[in-house]
Parts: structure tokens; C-alpha cells; sequence
């Protein structure tokens, strides 16, 4: 991404996106393109949409997941209600600092299974429900394998697609 001002990102010979390396990154029109860029790879989950006025919740196991509301318009307007959609979120945009936490609208436990160290971060591996998760924390975490954990997601950035297309929803 560092080496081009446009990048042509290709799936089966046919043209997925082309864009800026920023903008590929942060608004990815469907779900290859999302997982192609960025490393480790966006985290994606199956989340049930629940409509309520003009609130949205992604349910995802028993975790709730409350979306602003700009995402929360596009979902509804395009008709999500009890219908299973694609949740993305970047490893980078999953929390366990006490700081974030405090103020996060969206905030689950789980058990670390892997703890990867790489110098001034660290990858955790969990699951939500039945899905695997990484996380791109501080290398100062406390979390260790077998730990039961605080986790936060950054619901500004949660993108969401749409599971039979598997185009951009929101993002």
C-alpha cells in the first residue's frame, strides 16, 4: 500500500475497487476487498439486525452491538430488520484498555486462547460466540492465554455487508 497513489484490487480477473490505499482501507466495497487490505485481516462475524424505532443492535451470540446513527439509517432504509448481515471490524479497532472501556457502547468478555507479542503490540486471539477474533492491542495488556477479558469494540468503525451480496452496507 506504501509503494502506489491507486491500487486496482482484482478477484477472478474482474475489478473489485479501485481507489487510493486510504480510502481502500477505511471504505472497502464488499467484504474481499475489506479482508485483501490491511493485515492481520479485518475480523468478520454474522450478526442478526434488530430494529427497534430508530435504534440497531447487531446481535452477535449474546453480545449487542448498538450502532451510531448513521450506520443504524442505512439499515434501515435498506429493509436489515431480522435479517443476517456481515460484521467487520479491524483488530486495531477492538479494545481492552480499561480507558476505552469505561466509555464503550459495545463491551463483551472472552477467553484468550493465543497471545502473540511482536514487539510494541500484541495480537490476541479469542472468539465472540462461535467466530475468532484478533485483537491489535498495546503491548503493555496484561492478557494472557486462559485470561477472561474485557473487550470493546470502536462501533464507529464496525463496517457492515451484506451477507447474501456481501457488498458494503455501511462502513
Amino acid at each position: 500500500m506504501t509503494m502506489g497513489t491507486r491500487i486496482v484490487v482484482m478477484k477472478d480477473g474482474f475489478i473489485q475497487q479501485v481507489d487510493t490505499p486510504q480510502a481502500l482501507y477505511n471504505n472497502p466495497v464488499n467484504v474481499f476487498v475489506a479482508g485483501f487490505i490491511g493485515s492481520p485481516q479485518m475480523n468478520f462475524l454474522d450478526a442478526v439486525c434488530k430494529v427497534e424505532g430508530e435504534k440497531v443492535t447487531l446481535q452477535v451470540g449474546q453480545a449487542g452491538i448498538e450502532l451510531p446513527e448513521a450506520k443504524a439509517k442505512k439499515l434501515i432504509e435498506g429493509g436489515y430488520d431480522g435479517k443476517t448481515v456481515v460484521l467487520g471490524i479491524r483488530p486495531e479497532d477492538v479494545y481492552d484498555s480499561e480507558m476505552f472501556i469505561e466509555t464503550a457502547k459495545c463491551t463483551f468478555e472472552s477467553t484468550i486462547k493465543v497471545y502473540e507479542l511482536l514487539g510494541a503490540e500484541v495480537y490476541l486471539y479469542f472468539d465472540l460466540a462461535e467466530f475468532p477474533i484478533t485483537a491489535r492491542v498495546d503491548s503493555r495488556t496484561t492478557a494472557r492465554p486462559g485470561d477472561t477479558v474485557k473487550f470493546a469494540f470502536d462501533v464507529e468503525k464496525i463496517h457492515v455487508f451484506d451477507k447474501e451480496t456481501e457488498l458494503t452496507i455501511c462502513n
